[in-house]
């Protein structure tokens, strides 16, 4: 970038700052952090993507439950060393705008301190969990929010066999950018699954004018959730890749009744919330629900990059199928050790009207070839 385009990102992100500040700073910190590709353009310096020693060792896992095994560390680095076509399918709830997790953000969250997490009003009494405020994000944030699920795009594609589904929840504000940005990693656009859920996002009066426009909403009331659908191409057509790799559709329901992009859900319950505390929590319902769904044969792998408190281990635990996480954040993940097996557990009728606690029988596919 040229300096003046890299001035117009600071001011973007920090408000007005002096052009000289920006200048000093790419000066003082060259070559360590930058480095100059021609007269007044910088970029940040090109980092190899050898794997460290500590990387290069023997993948350890933090914990193992039944069939999940989770691991603490960033999930580049961790899946930098799974073998290629390793897993079938990946299901997971990323931090849509990147920012509210890092350290200082998830800091003021735990401190109950704003931040880009905003508390909701208080509701017949009871308070609400803390949301992310994603109409904060400038240009920038969503510049890198793309470019970070392009290399996740390419990353997944790497590691997923061929015909792996790769659901991504997201929400309705970003949801456009994450689609482009994994179609542009190499993943095939499958469409959406829709939660049907009604949550605290839109439906306030403007701020600071509440009683002058009290008929009016700045944004409509969100009552649905997009899950991204997303595919890793398969080889040849859809039953050769069921043959030889055991994945490429999704499984049906039932025999009457295929798997569907529409499913009603309600908030996760405050006593899963109970079990496993954490802002992204999923309710055991819809999370078993995609998981089984998500290997057509009821076999293999799915992986689970960004895994919190370990809620999608614990849903496929509870179908009897094999899983995978990995969670940065060493707090969550000692939240995720007691919480994965309690929710695990728990019983409780799906949207496909089963019980789901080891009671979802699986088929044994076919050899590889």
């Amino acid at each position: 970038m040229s300096i003046v385009e890299i001035e117009l990102g600071v001011i973007d992100l920090l408000g007005p700052v002096a052009p000289s500040s920006v200048r000093s700073y790419l000066n003082l910190n060259t070559p360590t952090l930058f480095e100059r590709t021609q007269r007044g353009f910088y970029r940040v310096k090109q980092i190899e993507l050898a794997l460290s020693d500590n990387a290069s060792k023997k993948l350890s896992a933090a914990f193992k439950h039944k069939k999940a095994k989770l691991y603490l560390g960033d999930c580049f680095e961790v899946m930098s060393q799974f073998e290629p076509e390793s897993v079938e399918a990946i299901i997971t709830d990323p931090p849509y705008g990147l920012i509210e997790f890092t350290e200082k953000e998830v800091k003021k969250l735990r401190d109950g301190r704003g931040g880009v997490w905003r508390i909701p009003p208080a509701f017949d009494g009871s308070q609400r969990a803390p949301l992310p405020r994603f109409t904060v994000l400038g240009a920038a944030d969503l510049k890198n929010l793309e470019d970070f699920f392009v290399e996740f795009a390419k990353a997944v594609a790497r590691i997923s066999v061929p015909g792996a589904n790769v659901l991504v929840a997201s929400n309705p504000l970003l949801s456009h950018h994450v689609a482009l940005a994994l179609s542009r990693g190499g993943l095939e656009n499958r469409g959406a699954i829709i939660r049907t859920v009604m949550t605290m996002r839109g439906g306030d009066r403007p701020k600071n004018a509440h009683k002058e426009f009290s008929d009016v909403s700045v944004m409509p009331r969100s009552m649905w959730e997009p899950w991204l659908c997303f595919r890793k191409p398969v080889e040849g057509r859809v039953q050769d890749n069921l043959r030889k790799w055991g994945t490429g559709g999704f499984r049906r329901n039932s025999a009457e009744k295929p798997f569907g992009d529409l499913i009603s859900s309600s908030p996760t319950s405050s006593r899963e919330r109970k079990l496993a505390p954490h802002p992204s929590l999923k309710p055991q319902a819809l999370l078993r629900h995609l998981v089984r769904a998500s290997l057509p044969l009821g076999t293999g792998t799915i992986l689970d990059p960004f895994a919190g408190s370990g809620s999608t281990l614990a849903a496929a635990n509870a179908v009897n199928l094999s899983s995978i996480g990995i969670e940065k954040d060493g707090e969550f993940l000692a939240v995720a050790k007691t919480a994965i097996p309690a929710l695990s557990s728990l019983e409780l009728i799906d949207p496909i009207g089963s019980k789901t606690r080891n009671s979802l029988g699986v088929k044994r596919r076919r050899a590889r070839a």
